[in-house]
């Protein structure tokens, strides 16, 4: 058997590596002519190692952690974990710490915001459909404008105003000011029982010393000396099944035309790059379904300086509205490593764009440029001590779940499983999920157990945002779409009645 995989991300990798040490023949092949990982590559520059997007090592799956060591034996550090926000020129705790952030505030803000507080419980917006409405409600206006609406509207791209109070339920999962109190007061869980922990509130992490993409380099060295092949600079042009058989044509990063016979194919591409290449092609239904589907993108200016003072965040989100940049990532802190010489240090600053957009169209010069005064402006690094910079593009980091994502993809689905045998769908945008690594990493394991066994005796669109396969009616499982990890839906048009008759 031989098993074709489009993409050397997390998900790819993982397939081919299970594969291969299973004695299947395997063929990876990956658009980028210089990293494996996807977006979970480190990126190089004179030296530096970056990030694109901070991955921190940290599984519920047992299987997911046993993998990464298996990988990576000797090369993984325990990272502390810290996060801040920025705000008006000052820092605070991430997750929030409620009465040092009131402290923060100072009285004046502080007193606006427990008055706002108060006000909101006593007169909530009633049946809240926004994100705002919901989020106001639960923390009060003031805390609302100041923690949650600009960084919201910054990664997403649209108002808050917009967003539907669904995702602020399920996101933030019931949380008020009282309970955040309360939780700050609660006696702590002990370090050693991490099997409860939710993901975001880890205080450490494992991190491979140069990065995450020193992780897929080890994985795509493996697949190599198990006999499989991971191809660079190999885009994957479409893909045509006759009989049982498939045909993936590609390019080379020279331009030439070229393609592999495969029994099976495994694709972690964005599904509507996948579907538009297929042959025979899909219905008319599924291909404007593909075309549908949308992403956010984002940027990254990585700025070198000089370091007066060592920062010890992992990375800061940035609220105040005064700046453009969304979030920083602190690459030393990620692993010291990453940064050669001990007297420098080096930032990621993320910008959320899309595509194409005058953000991300801008040249490199004016980006590290914007990088260069917004750092200074923040106060991480005087503008006179950035020495150098680059910036790293990233084209469909985020799906986007919009009103009608989940019925699109039900449409590609069915007919991808009746028409098309032995293409699986695995990863992030392959699957059009938003979820971390190890998710990536649970499809792609539950794929090829299922191409191993001759049979699906997995249904991975079963695998929840922790990276836990649930059976079909076990109590408690979330369905398929809603196993996900949450991203903002527009608010829906309100058709109820009115009381009096009237209309808008």
């Amino acid at each position: 058997m031989h098993v074709g995989i489009i993409g050397a991300g997390p998900a790819g990798l993982t397939a081919a590596y299970i594969l291969a040490t299973n004695s299947i023949r395997v063929t990876v092949l990956e658009a980028d002519p210089e990293y494996v990982g996807g977006i979970a590559r480190t990126a190089r520059y004179k030296g530096y190692f970056f990030d694109i997007g901070g991955h921190r090592f940290f599984s519920k799956s047992r299987e997911v952690e046993d993998l990464w060591t298996e990988l990576l034996p000797n090369d993984m550090l325990e990272r502390p974990r810290l996060s801040r926000i920025f705000y008006k020129g000052t820092f605070f705790s991430y997750p929030l710490k409620p009465f040092e952030a009131l402290i923060r505030l100072g009285v004046f803000e502080s007193a606006r915001c427990v008055g706002s507080y108060t006000a909101a419980r006593l007169f909530p917006v009633k049946n809240p459909r926004s994100f705002e409405d919901w989020v106001t409600n639960q923390f009060g206006r003031r805390l609302f404008d100041i923690f949650f609406k600009t960084y919201t509207e910054k990664v997403w791209g649209m108002s808050c105003k917009e967003i539907s109070a669904d995702w602020a339920a399920q996101r933030i999962k019931g949380l008020s000011l009282t309970t955040a109190v309360l939780n700050a007061l609660s006696p702590k869980r002990p370090a050693a029982d991490r099997s409860g922990v939710v993901k975001t509130l880890i205080e450490s992490f494992r991190y491979p010393r140069r990065g995450p993409g020193m992780m897929w380099e080890a994985c795509a060295d493996r697949v190599r000396q198990l006999g499989g092949t991971v191809q660079l600079g190999a885009e994957v042009t479409g893909c045509r099944l006759d009989s049982s058989r498939w045909t993936i044509s590609y390019r080379t990063a020279g331009g030439a035309q070229s393609s592999i016979d495969v029994d099976q194919v495994i694709s972690s591409a964005p599904i509507r790059e996948l579907v538009q290449g297929l042959q025979p092609p899909v219905s008319v239904a599924s291909r404007s379904a593909a075309g549908a589907l949308r992403y956010r993108d984002f940027l990254t200016v990585v700025l070198i300086a000089r370091e007066r003072t060592p920062l010890l965040d992992n990375w800061i989100y940035v609220h105040d509205p005064g700046v453009r940049v969304g979030r920083i990532q602190n690459f030393k802190s990620w692993s010291p490593e990453m940064v050669p010489d001990p007297t420098m240090a080096c930032y990621g600053l993320e910008y959320f764009c899309f595509e194409n957009d005058e953000l991300w169209s801008a040249p490199d010069t004016e980006l590290v440029e914007l990088g260069r005064r917004e750092i200074a402006a923040i106060g991480l690094a005087k503008a006179e001590d950035i020495l150098d910079g680059c910036v790293v593009r990233q084209k469909k980091a985020y799906p986007v779940y919009d009103d009608e994502y989940a019925e699109h993809v039900a449409t590609i689905r069915e007919e991808l499983d009746r028409r098309y045998p032995g293409l699986h769908l695995v990863g992030r945008n392959g699957m059009h999920k938003y979820n971390n690594q190890d998710h990536a990493m649970m499809t792609a394991m539950l794929v090829a157990r299922n191409i191993l066994a001759g049979q699906n005796l997995y249904d991975v669109w079963r695998v929840n945002q922790d990276a836990e396969y649930h059976e079909a009616g076990e109590a408690g499982r979330q369905d398929g779409a809603s196993g996900l990890r949450m991203v903002p839906a527009r608010v829906q048009p309100d058709t109820s009645p009115r009381p009096d008759g009237a209309s808008d």
